[in-house]
């Protein structure tokens, strides 16, 4: 099983930017103990056989084909009725 040291705990809490109290500390290291061991044992198993998933759903993308569809109205007509505009474009406020 992987050891994780207390300074280990406390370098990942601060990549985190987290602040641990000491009971936090020694609780996350055994957890994350834990979930290494897990991890471990997964490792062990035999995959050989097994082909990758890619997609469980078996859903797959449907593309059409990209085509203008022309509906009589030109951009000088549409330009024409935006409240603001810049050269060949529509002028809308600034979201943030």
């Amino acid at each position: 099983m992987t050891q994780i040291s207390r300074d280990d705990v406390q370098h990942l809490a601060q990549l985190s930017s987290l602040q641990l109290a000491d009971d936090e500390t020694d609780s996350l290291q055994t957890d994350i103990e834990n979930i290494l061991g897990y991890v471990e044992q997964l490792s062990q198993l035999d995959t050989s056989g097994i082909e990758p998933t890619y997609q469980v759903t078996g859903l797959t993308n449907v593309w059409r084909d990209d085509s203008v569809i022309d509906y009589g109205v030109t951009r000088e007509t549409l330009l024409a009725l935006a409240p603001e505009k810049t050269t060949d474009s529509v002028k809308v406020p600034k979201v943030l």
